[in-house]
Order: structure tokens, then sequence, then C-alpha cells
């Protein structure tokens, strides 16, 4: 029996190729791409994946606190209206990769949960 969500959906691979379309939709997104400009992609990437995959149940997460990790972001104006946006296209990438509609929704209620982390100074 499956017992974590991070199995569920399909463990780190499944996690990767979700982050790997999130992001490739955000810097297409002319109200989000600047908040990561000047960001080393592929470091955030890995640190997103092993995020996600904590958040799930499936690994441990040695990156920033979730609110030191976005205070650029803050001070660069993100906003609760954006925040959604970012959410939104998580939920398209869960989608286009493939992730039950129900687990889906179960991941999304996870990071709506750290939505006061990432946008409350």
């Amino acid at each position: 029996m499956i017992e974590n969500l991070y199995e569920l959906v399909g463990g780190q691979e499944t996690i990767k190729a979700a982050t790997e379309r999130f992001y490739e939709r955000v810097m297409k997104d002319e109200r989000l791409r600047q908040f990561l400009e000047q960001t080393d992609m592929a470091h955030l990437r890995s640190r997103q994946v092993m995020f996600i995959s904590m958040l799930l149940g499936g690994r441990v997460y040695t990156g920033k606190e979730i609110h030191a990790a976005h205070a650029a972001a803050r001070e660069q104006g993100l906003n609760a209206a954006q925040f959604d946006i970012f959410l939104q296209h998580f939920r398209a990438a869960l989608e286009e990769v493939g992730v039950k509609r129900q687990n889906a929704e179960k991941m999304m209620k996870l990071l709506e949960s750290k939505r006061k982390s990432v946008l409350e100074s």
C-alpha cells in the first residue's frame, strides 16, 4: 500500500517533471518572470524539487527556510494575486505530467498552506 503523497504522485521523477513545466510556464508569464530573472534557475529547480518532495513526505529539505527564500520576491512586490498565478501554473504543470486530480488537489492544499510564510514580511 502506498502511504504518502510523494509515492502516490510518482516520486521524484514526477515532481521534477512538474517543476520543469512549472518554471517554463512562469518564465513565459509577463506577470511573474520578473521575480526569477536574476535567479540561478538550475539551483532553484533543484531546491524546489527537494521542497515539494519534503512537503509530500518523500525526502528532507536542506534549502533556505521558506520565508527567507522569498525575501527578494517580497521586496520586488510579490503579492497574493501573483501567488495565486504561481499556484495556477503549478496546478497546470501537475496536470501536464499526469498527476491525478485528487492528488493534485492535495498537493495544492499543501502549497496553499505556505502562502503566509511566502508573502508576509
